[in-house]
């Protein structure tokens, strides 16, 4: 009987990676269960909501849909039209819209599935999975919704090409994302008026990737990710809502870095790397934590897998991200409650 207690002790104890991210992040819980997958999600502004994009099981698209989902039931809801591609969605900081990108209007929207479900045939029978590669969708436009869903969303770009990746300033006046309208490798980001109305362009590096922007809770920057020192190997840009003051945060050419977030400072961020300076190795994306002006990193997650896309909520006490840390290892979504790294 001892020795059948003493096992279940063992088997309960925590793996060392466990142990290290409890530094950080406590009470971790899985709160997405009911898709093939899903990830980046974002709060509302009264935490009771989140919204994320996820693969609905059995509806025969293959692609990302937009859904919300209420924290204390659990129960979900689709806001996107549920036809073709979706991605990046945020709520308004007043709670009342909800904005994402979608290319619903795109008249061969459902031709695209076949394709997609081929690659995966491949990749089951190969047991190889492909390279990561995001498509830059002609079609895809930013739209916005009322979060009653009380109407049909409508579009805030119309411009010819990709227009994705956008999240609101912190009085909700502004919309900053990121655009090819003026060349297909020429992916800058631009700031617009939350009505769509007044596009300005805010970056200037031609012909490479400048994407996945959010405003600081202050106001008075802007944290986006780039690939213009090497293709596809991101890394972490701060820049002011005026285009000046541009500076680079990450420079190792080795790692891709990406997917920043601000915390309630406006001088610490959250974000997810990974070293790729072995081409026979499988990456390890896991999160840090940095402090934009000096510089020092800390590290947050250790789980032997994919860790990505974090995000604190409203009142900067949790943190949700991305992870494959589950039996089926695909990507769902976590909360945690944060504690701050301390800095000497």
């Amino acid at each position: 009987m001892f020795a059948v207690v003493a096992c279940l002790a063992l088997a309960a104890d925590p793996a060392p990676w466990e142990q290290q991210e409890s530094a950080h992040l406590k009470n971790i819980k899985q709160l997405t269960h009911d898709f093939l997958r899903a990830g980046e999600g974002y709060f509302s502004p009264d935490k009771k909501q989140i919204i994320f994009q996820a693969e609905e099981k059995g509806t025969g698209n293959p692609f990302y849909q937009i859904f919300v989902m209420d924290l204390a039931t659990g129960k979900t809801r689709r806001v996107s039209p549920g036809v073709g591609k979706t991605t990046c969605s945020f709520f308004s900081p007043d709670g009342k819209k909800i904005i994402f990108a979608s290319t619903h209007r795109d008249p061969d929207a459902k031709k695209h599935y076949a394709a997609e479900y081929k690659l995966r045939e491949e990749e089951q029978k190969t047991r190889k999975r492909r390279r990561y590669v995001w498509d830059f969708d002609p079609y895809m436009d930013i739209y916005e919704v009322p979060a009653d869903l009380s109407r049909e969303p409508r579009p805030l770009t119309t411009a010819k090409g990709y227009d994705a990746e956008g999240s609101y300033s912190p009085d909700g006046k502004h919309i900053v994302f990121c655009s090819n309208r003026e060349g297909e490798k020429d992916l800058q980001l631009y700031i617009m008026d939350a009505d769509g109305k007044n596009v300005r362009r805010l970056t200037n590096a031609p012909g490479c990737y400048n994407g996945g922007p959010f405003f600081s809770p202050d106001g008075k920057k802007v944290i986006f990710r780039s690939d213009r020192k090497k293709a596809d190997h991101l890394q972490l840009y701060v820049i002011n809502v005026d285009g000046t003051g541009e500076k680079a945060l990450t420079d190792d050419l080795n790692w891709v870095q990406w997917g920043p977030y601000w915390y309630r400072d406006s001088k610490h961020i959250v974000y997810a790397g990974a070293d790729h300076s072995n081409p026979m190795m499988r990456p390890n994306y896991d999160l840090y934590w940095m402090n934009i002006e000096t510089g020092k990193k800390a590290r947050l997650t250790y789980f032997p897998g994919a860790d990505v896309l974090p995000v604190f909520s409203p009142d900067y006490k949790q943190l949700m991200w991305t992870s494959t840390r589950n039996d089926a290892h695909t990507s769902q979504l976590y909360l945690a409650d944060f504690i701050p790294p301390e800095e000497k």
